[in-house]
């Protein structure tokens, strides 16, 4: 087979939308560094969870002997004020952001999703309705409904006030997401696929969920990994103030607020706050490099650099060099 031939029948191959989105995304070195990042955390995080239920281990063990130990073999993350092992209680405060930003964000995407294409498709006075109620859902203040809710379950079980949390963080969410899916069916609805759905008599319900709920898939995943991000964010936050989960459950926040409460504790035993707030600082970096990167994978107007091409770059630097040396050796010799 010639070369002709073969370089016809690769421009003759079709790319879908998904694989270019995908070969975007893979030649993106940043949002790939954060994929990774996250991964590796994720597993260590989950590592850790299994471990502590395999073993029975108690996070809320006190061993008063071992106060302030500095990190060592035996303790990675050294000791907190109470001699518990910090290495498995900031793993622990992970598997509880983790569960919040994931739980929370399912929950926000399955409401936005749903009332936004409902709203968009129908139009009218559906559409209307839909959004004032949005409105008044989004003009809500999140931080005196959770202080207010905190405060009225305050004796809750620690795993019953974390799915308060979860709720409160996916029900308070979800308006921005329902606007831009609104946006988006509202533009779909009058194309010429969809007008072909209603002319072969395709129900409402499957006009919704099979062919246009689909084309705005892309947008959501995007939307979902900066909602994930900020519910992750604020669960700290509000563990930080003492509105969230409460002792001996560890979380990123709480486990900081212990020890942003005294300076000498800060300045002098560093290693109780400087290790969960950078896994803090990892996990929601990362995931916003992520969410970034989904992004101008899914615009068509972005572009990006293969490895191939950035080949091609180096050497053509080296090329200009090359020259700009011979040019300077000539004039030097004339």
């Amino acid at each position: 087979m010639s070369n002709n031939d073969k370089l016809s029948k690769e421009h003759e191959k079709i790319i879908s939308p998904t694989r270019q989105i995908m070969d975007k995304f893979k030649h993106n070195r940043l949002a790939m560094v954060g994929l990774v990042s996250f991964g590796v955390l994720l597993l260590v995080i989950v590592g850790a969870q299994i471990y502590v239920h395999l073993t029975n281990y108690d996070l809320a063990h006190v061993d008063i002997s071992k106060k302030y130990m500095k990190p060592s073999m035996q303790h990675l993350f050294g000791t907190d004020a109470q001699g518990r092992d910090l290495f498995l209680r900031v793993l622990a405060g992970g598997w509880i952001s983790i569960q919040v930003g994931l739980l929370s964000t399912i929950l926000s995407i399955v409401l936005g999703v749903s009332i936004g294409a409902t709203a968009g498709f129908f139009g009218g006075k559906v559409d209307t309705l839909i959004m004032r109620g949005t409105e008044i859902v989004s003009s809500f203040p999140f931080l005196a409904i959770a202080m207010t809710i905190s405060a009225i379950f305050m004796d809750l079980d620690a795993q019953l006030r974390l799915y308060l949390i979860i709720f409160i963080l996916g029900f308070l969410r979800w308006t921005g997401l329902a606007r831009m899916v609104r946006g988006q069916i509202l533009s779909l609805r009058e194309q010429e696929f969809i007008v072909a759905t209603r002319a072969l008599g395709i129900s409402s319900y499957n006009q919704i969920t099979k062919h246009l709920i689909p084309n705005v898939l892309t947008y959501v995943i995007v939307s979902g990994t900066l909602t994930f991000a900020g519910a992750i964010l604020t669960e700290s936050s509000l563990s930080y103030l003492g509105l969230s989960v409460t002792e001996p459950t560890p979380t990123w926040g709480r486990l900081i607020s212990l020890s942003a409460k005294n300076s000498i504790i800060m300045t002098n035993y560093w290693w109780t706050w400087i290790f969960p707030g950078l896994a803090l600082f990892i996990l929601i970096m990362s995931i916003n490099v992520i969410g970034e990167g989904l992004r101008d994978a899914v615009d068509p107007k972005s572009q990006y650099v293969t490895k191939e091409q950035r080949i091609r770059l180096k050497e053509k630097r080296k090329r200009e060099k090359e020259r700009q040396k011979r040019r300077k050796l000539a004039k030097a010799a004339m």
